[in-house]
């Protein structure tokens, strides 16, 4: 079966968004195929979803949540993955496909996913997902050089941009060939995208629990194809209002509860959803939305879709189902206070934000 969509990770994140998004589309007549799926790391842990992600009868997605204050919940079948291969021991597959049959890359591989590993100039198959896919695309180049669409989901800022830069510096000190890189750089189209749904628990061998809301705004430019038409899918002009409103609204506000658990001595299994229903924290949470976030975006033109997006998130943060615990979203705190509250101070210069600006000066 010939796969024109080829996707780098296993992560419960792409099972429930890119993943399902594929095969309900795949049901109305429109994407533009099935999914082979690599696994990149070689990770013992994951190796055992791979037969399982492939299953004929597909794997589950439960959705659950809140829609216009109604609770739903659904199963959802993923039938959209034909092939699932591991690169450690499935790489000549691996190379073949994206040579022959790719026509749209997806990769979510992770914080560190775009780090250059040391090994990779000099070995087959590197280890790192740069590295990796550094060779595959060099072998498409060989079998004709058809071109190809790349869509990172990646949590970086302009992950297309940025990984087709770590490519083109990769790609010139391991592969020295203008034409390659040529093509590099003009028959390949790296889209930027941002990806945005909770998904709180895996399911074991496969699939995963989600919130209802779900966005991928993928920037369009010409030349770029999608892996197929869905209500969660967004072809925008401009990604920067989208990754604004996440970064500034949803992250920080995670942010803003993590940095309270983490000076007040909560309980370690605690929730998203059970620190919400401390009275003063939700005012707290929800004052800081109406008096610091709200009008810096309102002084970037954004103040209704801000607005419009705090409700949204709150829906989602009081989510019954979902079980977000705090320690997982408190990982790299000061780094995260930096790219979510900091950045946005900087962002509205002028718009006072004393109780964010606490926050940023007690880390």
């Amino acid at each position: 079966m010939t796969t024109p969509i080829v996707q780098f990770g296993t992560s419960r994140f792409l099972q429930a968004h890119a993943d399902l998004f594929i095969s309900e589309a795949l049901k109305k007549g429109d994407a533009i195929g099935r999914i082979t799926v690599v696994q990149t790391t070689g990770s013992a842990e994951r190796s055992g979803r791979l037969k399982a992600l492939a299953a004929p009868e597909g794997f589950p997605v439960i959705v659950r949540g809140l829609i216009d204050g109604v609770e739903i919940e659904r199963t959802d079948r993923v039938t959209s993955v034909a092939r699932a291969l591991s690169t450690v021991d499935g790489w000549d597959a691996v190379k073949r496909i994206v040579a022959e049959e790719a026509e749209v890359l997806i990769s979510n591989t992770g914080d560190t996913g775009y780090a250059i590993g040391d090994d990779d100039l000099q070995t087959d198959v590197p280890a790192s997902f740069p590295g990796k896919l550094l060779i595959l695309l060099h072998a498409r180049f060989l079998a004709g050089g058809k071109p190809l669409t790349i869509l990172p989901c990646e949590l970086t800022a302009r992950n297309g941009d940025t990984l087709k830069k770590v490519m083109l510096g990769l790609q010139s000190g391991r592969i020295a060939d203008a034409g390659f890189a040529e093509w590099l750089s003009n028959q390949v189209i790296w889209g930027n995208t941002l990806v945005d749904r909770i998904v709180s628990e895996p399911l074991e061998p496969a699939g995963a629990v989600a919130e209802p809301y779900a966005l991928w705004a993928i920037e369009n430019q010409p030349g770029l194809k999608t892996p197929c038409s869905h209500p969660s899918i967004l072809l925008v002009d401009d990604l920067t209002p989208y990754e604004k409103l996440k970064l500034h609204i949803l992250n920080l506000g995670h942010t803003v509860l993590s940095d309270i658990w983490l000076k007040t001595g909560r309980p370690q299994d605690e929730t998203v959803k059970e620190i919400l229903r401390d009275t003063q924290i939700h005012t707290g949470l929800m004052d800081i939305y109406q008096t610091e976030v709200i009008p810096g975006f309102a002084a970037r033109n954004l103040g209704r879709q801000a607005t419009d997006y705090v409700a949204l998130t709150m829906d989602r943060f009081r989510n019954p189902f979902l079980e977000h615990r705090i320690r997982d979203i408190a990982n790299h705190h000061a780094e995260k206070i930096v790219r979510r509250i900091a950045d946005f101070r900087a962002w509205s210069p002028d718009v006072p934000m004393p109780k964010l600006a606490a926050i940023t000066e007690s880390r």
